[in-house]
Order: C-alpha cells, then sequence, then structure tokens
C-alpha cells in the first residue's frame, strides 16, 4: 500500500536543505576504528547546484551516504528540512529518504524486467506524496527528459543516455527537495554526457537542488560551487 508523507515544517534557516554540523564518521575493523569523514561542515541551501570532488578515498561516497540518509554519524548532526537524522527513528528516516532525496547513480540501477515507465513508478510504491496519478507523473516526467516515444521500452532496450534520462525521472517522481547524483556521466560517452548535464541545468534553473559527486572537473563545471575533499577532510567550502 501506498504511504502519503506529509512534509514537517523546517527549523532553522528556511533557504537551508541540508546543514551537515561537525560531522565524523568511522568504521570498525576488528579492533581498529578506522576515521572516513572529520569534522565535516557543510550548508546546502536550496536551489543550490554543488559538485564533490576528491580523490578516490576521499570521503565522497560516505559523505553522499550520509546526507542521502543512507547511512547515520558517528558524531555530529545532519539535519534534512529540519529533522536530525539521528533523532528519527529508521522507519521515519526511511520515509524522509523516500519523499525528500531523488537518487542517480553511476551504473543507473533500473530494474532490467520493467518497463522505462515502470522504473520511473517504482520509488512511488513505498512512499508516494504527490496527490497526482502516479502513472500520469511518470508520463510527465518521461515526457521532459525528452523520452515520451521510449517509455514502454525495457532497459536492455535503450541506451547508456536513455537509461540515465530514466533514472534522473525516477529521481523526481516525488518531487523531492534534494536530488544526489553519484557520477552520472560516469559511464558515458562525452556527448551523452553534456546533454545529461544540460537536463541538471534546467532542472537546477527550474529551482531543483542538485548535489553532485564528480571525479571530472569538467563535469564539476557545470555546478554554482565545488566542494573538494582530501583525506576525510572539507579542503575548501
Amino acid at each position: 500500500m501506498t504511504k502519503t508523507y506529509q512534509h514537517e515544517t523546517s527549523v532553522g534557516d528556511s533557504n537551508s536543505i541540508i546543514d551537515v554540523i561537525g560531522v565524523n564518521k568511522s568504521y570498525r575493523i576488528g579492533n581498529t576504528e578506522v576515521p572516513i569523514l572529520q569534522n565535516i561542515n557543510l550548508t546546502i541551501k536550496k536551489g543550490e547546484f554543488l559538485a564533490i570532488m576528491g580523490p578516490s578515498g576521499s570521503g565522497k561516497s560516505t559523505l553522499m551516504n550520509l546526507i542521502g540518509c543512507l547511512d547515520r554519524p558517528t558524531n555530529g548532526r545532519i539535519i534534512i528540512r529540519g529533522k536530525d537524522i539521528n533523532k528519527i527513528s529508521d522507519n521515519e528516516l526511511a520515509i524522509l529518504r523516500g519523499c525528500e532525496i531523488g537518487f542517480i547513480f553511476q551504473k543507473f540501477n533500473l530494474i532490467p524486467r520493467l518497463s522505462a515507465l515502470q522504473n520511473v513508478e517504482l520509488p512511488t510504491y513505498a512512499n508516494y506524496k504527490n496527490r497526482i496519478n502516479p502513472r500520469i507523473r511518470a508520463i510527465e516526467l518521461l515526457e521532459l527528459v525528452g523520452l515520451t516515444e521510449r517509455m514502454y521500452h525495457k532497459p536492455t532496450e535503450l541506451s547508456g543516455g536513455q537509461c540515465q534520462r530514466v533514472a534522473i525521472a525516477r529521481s523526481l517522481i516525488n518531487t523531492p527537495s534534494l536530488i544526489l547524483a553519484d557520477e552520472p556521466t560516469g559511464n558515458l560517452d562525452s556527448n551523452t554526457g553534456v546533454e545529461i548535464m544540460n537536463i541538471f541545468l534546467d532542472l537546477n534553473n527550474r529551482g531543483r537542488t542538485i548535489v553532485m559527486i564528480t571525479h571530472d572537473p569538467e563535469v564539476a563545471r557545470y555546478a554554482e560551487r565545488v566542494v573538494h575533499l582530501k583525506d576525510g577532510k572539507i579542503e575548501n567550502n
């Protein structure tokens, strides 16, 4: 049964989507505590297009997992739309993640047996906060990304660029406050990558907040702000 979600009014800065405050993250391997992120402070504003860059092992993916409510910090605070993720239950966290955050992955993460249209609808099965019919909403989003004529095709019948367009449409189905994109052009040729980044620019111009992980300086140039991570610390902000 589809769950509906009522957004809680944000407390604090009304222009802020996410506040990361003094966050540390470490993992225990045997008897050893391995630090990944150290004293991360970051504010992401409504309508911002932010790129997070850094070498392999710098903590980019860990930070994205924390911002995306896929994990919790070892200490420090992450506040999303006025909610401290360390102070809500796992169920509340899952609903927050499903309704307020849209994910776009390098490998698309589409379900092979489902059509493009069904893949876009998929996030609404667990959480849905729009009044419009999910099917109508999914069709509108596929039109937005230029895939009206391919909506009934399965991922194996689509190019890499088309699969990423499906993934972008899927990320928008619940009208999230934030879109998180992890190396969104990593599996695409340069021309297709430019097409995808132009879609991101259009979404950002429409008011979408986007946080993008990338190792590519050319891709990072599309963002209005770039944060560099090195050895688990922010070099500049």
